[in-house]
């Protein structure tokens, strides 16, 4: 009988999860560096501006989409 999941699959999930993870970082820490008049965690954290949050809710979520369909294919 075959293997349920194969190893080849495995590593391979992994590997584009971490490559996704990585690159899911560096779009937020390139966000960080082109705004630097904004300090983002000082907005979210002191003074809980909604607004930015939502934003970077929405960010997050386009770049995490892009990912996928960019490793999908």
């Amino acid at each position: 009988m075959d293997e349920f999941i194969s190893l080849k699959y495995l590593v391979s999930a992994v590997i584009f999860a971490g490559v996704g993870l990585a690159v899911y970082v560096i779009g937020f820490m390139l966000l960080d560096i082109l705004t630097p008049k904004a300090n983002i965690w000082k907005e979210l954290i002191e003074k809980q501006n909604v607004a930015l949050a939502i934003f970077l809710g929405a960010l997050a979520y386009g770049i995490a989409t892009i990912i996928a369909s960019a490793i999908h294919g």
